[in-house]
């Protein structure tokens, strides 16, 4: 049996519906509602029961304070070493998100994974290009404000990570012990956003970004900071190596344009 965890999640989601119907899965989620379901919740470390999973496809519980998501992590791969789970498949990030504050969980994950004895894959997942229609849409005058400069990223689309994860859970023994840089494939910056959807790209500063996200009002604190080093990252360059070929042999048809999918996930007006 195949469990996957975050399963209602925005990449946990794309994965569960490309294996809809198959006996074999099970959908991990706090409030389970059907058969295919099961229970799991990282903050209820003595419920988590992984009987009879044989792989644990294991999506990071990255939304919390980097103490919380090392203790969601460490509950997580606890409990598939108590039931003898064969394989854990991990959603990480890429090498170069080193450079942004919200690596370290990731990182401090692989090593624990690489402590177990469960058998294990990591995919090292670029930042989706989805999230640049999130952190880099155009305002109401067109303009594009996020304050990149003029770096680049190699934003993936979450459609591609998400055939990746598919085919590597499915068939985990033929990806024991590796390690994939899942990037795009095209490093793009504010400039390409901007001519994608006919706007205009004047970049603003860190600090108006950092006052605008204090002011919203659902915007959890540790976010803040996580979101501001972001922008700084792609400014400054750090995260535009393009994929060297991994993700094109793993998927069954070329990657994805990230800037279509930027386009095509931005927000309706």
């Amino acid at each position: 049996m195949l469990l996957i965890t975050g399963a209602s999640g925005g990449l946990g989601s794309l994965i569960a519906g490309r294996l809809a119907g198959r006996p074999d899965i099970r959908l991990g989620t706090r409030r389970p509602t059907g058969p295919e379901q099961l229970r799991v919740d990282f903050d209820d470390p003595a419920g988590l029961d992984f009987s009879g999973v044989d792989t644990l496809l294991l999506i990071s519980a990255g939304f919390g304070e980097d103490d919380t998501v090392r203790a969601r992590h460490e509950a997580a791969i606890a409990a598939a070493e108590r039931a003898g789970v064969g394989h854990i498949v991990y959603t990480s990030l890429t090498r170069e998100g080193d450079h942004l504050p919200y690596a370290l969980p990731h990182r401090w994950t692989e090593r624990r994974l690489a402590a177990s004895p469960v058998a294990w894959t990591v995919l090292r997942n670029g930042l989706y290009a989805e999230l640049l229609a999130a952190l880099a849409a155009p305002g109401p005058d067109g303009r594009i404000t996020a304050p990149m400069g003029s770096g680049r990223i190699a934003a993936v689309a979450r459609e591609d990570l998400a055939e990746v994860a598919v085919r590597v859970a499915t068939d985990p023994a033929a990806h024991a012990g590796r390690t994939y840089e899942l990037v795009g494939d095209r490093p793009i910056g504010g400039a390409d956003l901007a001519g994608a959807v006919g706007a205009t790209y004047t970049p603003g500063t860190l600090s108006e970004a950092r006052a605008a996200f204090s002011a919203a009002p659902d915007m959890a604190a540790f976010q803040i900071p996580m979101l501001v080093a972001t922008y700084s990252a792609i400014a400054a360059d750090c995260l535009s190596t393009p994929d060297e070929g991994t993700l094109a042999a793993l998927l069954p048809h070329p990657p994805r344009p990230a800037l279509t999918t930027y386009a095509t996930s931005l927000p309706t007006p």
